[in-house]
């Protein structure tokens, strides 16, 4: 199984993969609806993405009362039901990466999916801060 894994130290805030994700996931441009978050921090000098980590324990997936979220052991991510999603937004509250928002139209939680296994952020991250890689990896290693 693979995921996301980011060095913030040699992220340049662009902001190319909050753009790529939008493109890929809503088809519009712009950065509000992305589902990776660049938080800027001015006291250590980082831009910090925050995507799902796929936790240990799932807490996103194990607070959902309705079962809207769920996990996909094909691909190894969390996948929405919207149908099933009652807005309790109580995945937010749990998500300890900070990686879940809330859709301003829908009011539906926004979370990485990993694009169906070949995520766009990755693609767009020209510092190579953000790689797709082997869930086991121990270290980070930039390409």
């Amino acid at each position: 199984m693979k995921r996301i894994f980011i060095d913030e130290t040699i992220c340049s805030g662009c902001r190319a993969c909050e753009i790529a994700c939008v493109v890929q996931k809503e088809g519009q441009f712009g950065t509000a609806l992305a589902r990776i978050r660049i938080e800027k921090n001015d006291v250590d000098g980082l831009d910090q993405p925050h995507v799902c980590q796929t936790c240990k324990g799932l807490p996103c997936v194990k607070s959902c009362p309705t079962g809207a979220l769920q996990w996909d052991e094909v691909i190894g991510r969390v996948i929405l039901i919207p149908e099933e999603c009652i807005h309790c937004d109580l995945c937010v509250e749990v998500c300890p990466f900070e990686a879940i928002w809330i859709h301003p139209g829908n009011k539906l939680p926004l979370l990485c999916d990993l694009c169906d296994g070949d995520p766009a952020c990755v693609k767009r991250c020209a510092t190579g801060a953000i790689i797709f890689v082997d869930k086991s990896c121990s270290t980070f290693k930039a390409r």
